[in-house]
């Protein structure tokens, strides 16, 4: 049986979704700084935040395996600000 836990990233701030397949170990801060980085989202990391099935994971320091994250899922990076309608 393979560690590895397939999972899509959207990133709001690109509108893009990157396919990943990181270790079911892997801590979410690391998952959010990988789809930041290959969707080319400028900023700090700490200014977005993660969520998965509608809700925001305020403890980014669990593994994908801790956080309950199923193979295939999809997590959302958006900006922690929000902006206004114009």
């Amino acid at each position: 049986m393979s560690d590895r836990l397939p999972v899509r990233v959207m990133v709001e701030d690109a509108w893009d979704q990157v396919a990943l397949e990181p270790s079911a170990a892997t801590p979410l801060s690391n998952l959010k700084r990988e789809a930041l980085a290959k969707t080319r989202a400028a900023g700090d990391p700490d200014a977005y935040l993660l969520k998965y099935r509608g809700a925001e994971i305020l403890d980014e320091a669990r593994s994908l395996r801790d956080a309950g994250v199923v193979p295939h899922s999809t997590l959302i990076v958006l900006s922690r600000r929000r902006r206004p309608v114009r």
